[in-house]
């Protein structure tokens, strides 16, 4: 979803995939080439108003050729008949487009829903090219920053589609969805979610009116420290919830903090993701309280997020803002909210 002065803690010997995420994430500028807006408060302004209202994110191309976040051009003779995903939320979008048997590999991680749990396995971060090559797969499709080079070389060789995927903003899911809808002959389907992800969207977002926006702080990792910057879904998730990301001026998607950024920062929320896969552990959330100064230490605002929503891309991205606005904003969120269609 790392090196320093300690290896990742979450949850020993699950959390490899996260390592590549950071790595491949440090360094990236906060970008939004869809819109191209140099002002971050116009820039998020602009990308909030596309997801609620649902404006293009596609170029024109032929009916059977997709593009990928590569640039890489796809074509598909007809829909996929058997599909392998390598990464969770990929096989969270695909299953929410009504497949299932078409989904004939998934990676370890793939927990949700219940039915990925069945399907063979391929690995994650290091995926076994032999496994996926038996499951004669008429399309892959992967995050792009988990694929190795050789590997997707090795897979254009044997003339397996893939599609790369890299999730940069919550616009880049909708799309996602919508990009696969297409590629599996399940456009109603793809429309269906993601509109129903922008009608609770815009339920959720318009009790925010109004509101004080806290400052908060979302732990990775505590030593080194990392959070989520600009460039990030999750930062933009934050904002939608009517919060101030502490990290809000970092130059890159996964920056590393120092505590003294953090102090400067003042964060009245501290946020630890917790999962079977990954988590900041007890231990190490309770060591934030010695910095005695911080507004979350004064009031005790040390609060949790199921990690297998938040950091997840994918069609769930709605229940991760609602549980957001929930900690952020107790008694914002309408009781039906979660219900919407």
């Amino acid at each position: 979803m790392l090196s320093g002065c300690r290896t990742f803690r979450y949850c020993r010997g699950v959390r490899t995939w996260l390592v590549f995420l950071t790595f491949a994430c440090l360094g990236v500028l906060a970008s939004d080439p869809l819109l191209g807006a140099s002002d971050p408060s116009k820039t998020m302004k602009r990308r909030q108003q596309g997801i609620l209202t649902g404006m293009p994110f596609m170029a024109n191309v032929a009916p059977r050729t997709f593009v990928d976040d590569l640039g890489r051009k796809l074509y598909l003779a007809q829909p996929p008949k058997r599909i392998v995903s390598l990464a969770p939320s990929i096989t969270e979008m695909l299953f929410s487009l009504g497949l299932n048997q078409e989904i004939v590999g998934v990676t370890e991680f793939c927990n949700y829903p219940p039915a990925a749990l069945d399907k063979p396995k391929v690995g994650y971060a290091q995926p076994n090219l032999e496994s996926i090559v038996a499951l004669r797969p008429e399309l892959i499709v992967a995050p792009k920053s988990f694929l190795r080079v050789d590997l997707l070389n090795r897979l254009e060789q044997l003339k397996i589609p893939t599609l790369l995927l890299d999730a940069q903003t919550v616009e880049d899911i909708l799309r996602h969805i919508q990009l696969l809808g297409r590629m599996v002959g399940r456009v109603p389907e793809s429309i269906k979610v993601t509109e129903a992800i922008r009608k609770q969207m815009t339920v959720l977002t318009a009790q925010l009116e109004g509101r004080p926006r806290p400052t908060l702080l979302f732990v990775i990792n505590t030593d080194p420290l990392i959070t989520v910057g600009p460039g990030s879904y999750i930062h933009q998730l934050i904002e939608l919830a009517g919060a101030r990301n502490a990290a809000e001026h970092a130059g890159t998607a996964y920056p590393r903090l120092s505590i003294e950024e953090v102090l400067r920062q003042n964060p009245e929320f501290l946020l630890f993701p917790m999962g079977p896969f990954e988590g900041i552990p007890q231990a190490e959330q309770d060591q934030w309280r010695r910095w005695t100064s911080l507004e979350a230490v004064k009031r005790d605002q040390f609060v949790q997020i199921d990690s297998d929503i938040l950091n997840r891309p994918g069609p769930r991205v709605i229940e991760a803002l609602e549980a957001l606005i929930t900690i952020l904003h107790p008694g914002a969120v309408p009781s039906a909210a979660g219900q919407e269609e």
